[in-house]
């Protein structure tokens, strides 16, 4: 497994390694048909790549790129990790950040991070 295999908080394991050496193009049911059990970890969730790429529809692949950013695409908040995190830019003075879901950030459920 190479440290190419896993990014944005995916992980395509021993799959990124198939699809890269995979015959293109592929239609959306080959490509199912041979991979789609194949699971993709994602900080700690596990889902399989029919459930991840299976509700786009594509009637076909024509290289890894596009499978890649498929799953890229339609992962959700769980491949993120961390909500708000970023190690490059310290508070500004006077902003008190806090990790989304904080006991006291209650009321702010439904704002949106950025």
């Amino acid at each position: 497994m190479t440290d190419d295999n896993r990014q944005l908080g995916v992980e395509l394991g021993n799959l990124g390694d198939q699809l890269e050496s995979a015959e293109y193009p592929m239609s959306e049911d080959e490509l199912l048909e041979e991979y789609g059990d194949e699971e993709i970890d994602m900080e700690g969730e596990t889902a399989t790549l029919e459930g991840i790429i299976g509700p786009l529809n594509e009637d076909e692949y024509r290289d890894y790129g596009e499978v890649e950013q498929a799953i890229m695409n339609m992962v959700g908040d769980e491949a993120i990790g961390r909500k708000n995190y970023s190690d490059r830019t310290p508070p500004a003075a006077g902003e008190d950040r806090q990790d989304e879901g904080a006991p006291d950030q209650d009321d702010q459920g439904g704002q949106e991070s950025f």
